[in-house]
């Protein structure tokens, strides 16, 4: 161990800076960029070498037109948001599950399902869904940790199922198509969701004290009959979906371009809800640009961390970690995934992807699952797994975003502590979907096989 670390101080040095720096609160994007250059002057690097962090920040990633895809989903999952699509979709979820055991809370797991594929923007996400349902939820007599806990879980499925910004950066880093990456995510996606589904109900039936169902007739929400209700409230998201997942799958367009269709798509959608204002506009434009130029930063920072990070040895660092342990390829999977799950306690799914990735997905790539897997198809399958990880990041204390999200529209009605238990079978339910790919990779792999 002492050998380890003579060989490599430098390196360990700066991992324990950022980890330290983080609990500073200082903000990440600079932090990660600080510790670069400080760090290069303290390992006597040349001043000219910090050009190649320019070169591969405008490079690689300013000029990177897969990138540009990000904004365009940010705006399309904003603008949805304004739409009131969700509302009337949860009213007529409500109508239908209301006398089911948990109706409420697996309407807005359905909710989150198929938002999750319209929007793909964790905070909005939460933060609607909870205005939308908790008041409902609690007025109705649920328990607050199963009110809170589905609610944050449903929310955080926007970053796997697809359109997902994390997958759309991933893709970007490991130089896979995210085509491959948006069919690869659709079954576990989905999977999650089920799993979140079946433990409503299952609690629920159990525990009718915890979900109690609705006290009044769901039909009384609206006039409307139930199916023709439900038709339409179910169209624009559809119809969104398949403008962007349809032409990405099909071939007919490649993610930045769908990501400008769902962007005019969701515009179409807030006209025909007469939401689309020029108030509406700006906030969403505003909110928009402060996603994106935070995004950036971070990627930014992220690149001058790495590169420097690389220089001083960081990644060979990382590879004797990983394989001095004497696991096999499996072993070094688990290993690698209860690392980066550790990591979600404490850093976002944007700094873990862009310092993490480039170190380990090399030495995956080498790895012989017996799976009789090219080393393409097995970065797409380590990708959705890592992907699957990372949403618990948003959900995982002290530092899960979905969790503060909630905390800040409670109105103080609801502890924190309250929050943090309510998550918790989520979590494990996560693990469980986690599992589940690992083991049976042709839940990730299916869909690509049978679309290449």
């Amino acid at each position: 161990m002492i050998e380890f670390v003579q060989q490599y101080p430098l390196a360990i040095l700066m991992v324990v800076s950022l980890l330290l720096g983080i609990f500073s609160g200082y903000p990440v994007a600079f932090l990660l960029g600080g510790i670069g250059i400080v760090f290069s002057f303290i390992g006597d690097i040349p001043v000219a070498f910090l050009g190649t962090v320019s070169s591969r920040i405008f490079g690689g990633i300013i000029e990177n037109w897969l990138l540009l895809a990000v904004p365009l989903f940010v705006f399309m999952g904003l603008t949805l948001e304004q739409s009131g699509v969700a509302k009337n979709l949860l009213l007529t979820l409500q109508r239908l599950l209301g006398r089911t055991p948990g109706g409420l809370a697996i309407s807005v797991a359905i909710l989150g399902v198929v938002m999750a594929a319209s929007t793909g923007i964790i905070g909005a996400s939460v933060v609607m869904l909870g205005l939308l349902s908790l008041p409902v939820m609690m007025k109705q007599g649920y328990k607050a940790e199963m009110a809170c806990g589905v609610i944050a879980a449903s929310g955080t499925l926007g970053i796997l199922i697809p359109p997902s910004i994390m997958l759309v950066i991933m893709g970007s880093i490991l130089q896979i198509s995210v085509g491959d990456l948006f069919k690869a995510a659709i079954i576990p996606g989905l999977l999650l969701g089920g799993l979140y589904i079946t433990y409503i109900f299952v609690t629920a039936s159990i525990k009718p004290e915890w979900a109690p169902p609705a006290s009044e007739a769901p039909e009384d929400i609206d006039d409307t009959p139930l199916y023709f209700a439900l038709l339409r409230d179910l169209m624009g998201p559809l119809f969104l979906i398949a403008a962007v997942l349809g032409s990405i799958i099909m071939g007919i367009a490649t993610p930045t371009e769908a990501a400008a269709i769902g962007a005019v798509g969701s515009l179409l959608l807030a006209a025909m809800a007469r939401q689309l204002n020029f108030e509406n506009l700006r906030t969403t434009v505003r909110n928009t640009s402060n996603t994106s130029a935070m995004i950036l930063f971070v990627v930014i920072g992220a690149t001058c961390f790495s590169v420097i990070f690389k220089r001083l040895g960081g990644d060979y660092m990382i590879e004797q970690l990983i394989t001095g342990t004497g696991f096999g390829p499996f072993g070094l999977l688990m290993l690698i995934m209860g690392i980066i799950f550790v990591l979600g306690f404490f850093l976002e799914w944007i700094e873990i992807s862009f310092v993490v990735l480039p170190l380990v997905a090399p030495v995956i790539e080498t790895l012989d699952f017996g799976l009789g897997l090219s080393g393409q198809a097995v970065l797409v399958w380590f990708a959705i797994l890592i992907a699957i990880n990372l949403q618990t990041s948003f959900l995982t204390p002290p530092f899960g975003y979905a969790l503060f999200y909630l905390k800040g529209i409670t109105g103080g009605e609801i502890s924190i502590g309250t929050i943090y238990r309510s998550i918790i079978p989520f979590v494990l339910l996560q693990v469980t979907g986690l599992a589940l790919c690992i083991y049976f990779p042709a839940i990730v792999l299916w869909l690509p096989g049978l679309m290449p």
